[in-house]
């Protein structure tokens, strides 16, 4: 199975697990809130994307608010608090958390990936690509703190 296909299946069961099984789209004051805080915007969630514009969580009665949480860190910090439902990030805070004893932590229950979700992406399609097309070019990081190397 490839990666984008795995992330796929990932993101609709993600969306799929967070919906409340109602027959038809709710006015927004019947549906239920949740709010999602994600590590970042990244194209690795595109069908979680996909799903809000398309009203997939509204006909399933919820009303989902985003959050871009900026770091790991933050969505923890954001979870614990209660000012999010559910988070999206890494283990690594999962695992301070509790290393630092404290009694709310949050429980990390599934995993989306094993790796970064990096891409490589371009401005016009490339049907004769090749890796080798990088060296002497630069490729840019999608974040602060990202990768940016010339090949």
């Amino acid at each position: 199975m490839n990666k984008l296909t795995a992330v796929s299946l990932a993101a609709v069961l993600t969306a799929a697990s967070l919906s409340a099984c109602q027959p038809q789209s709710q006015a927004k004051d019947e549906r239920t809130p949740v709010t999602l805080n994600e590590v970042a915007h990244s194209i690795f969630y595109a069908p979680q994307y996909a799903a809000i514009e398309l009203g997939y969580f509204e006909e399933e009665g919820l009303d989902l608010t985003l959050v871009n949480g900026g770091g790991a860190d933050k969505v923890m910090t954001a979870l614990v608090s209660g000012d999010a439902d559910i988070g999206f990030m890494g283990s690594e805070a999962s695992i301070y958390t509790y290393a630092n004893g404290s009694e709310d932590y949050a429980v990390n229950f599934a995993q989306l990936t094993q790796r970064a979700g990096n891409f490589l992406v371009a401005r016009q399609p490339d049907d004769q690509f090749d890796w080798s097309k990088l060296i002497g070019q630069k490729v840019l990081g999608g974040r602060a703190g990202g990768c940016h190397a010339i090949l």
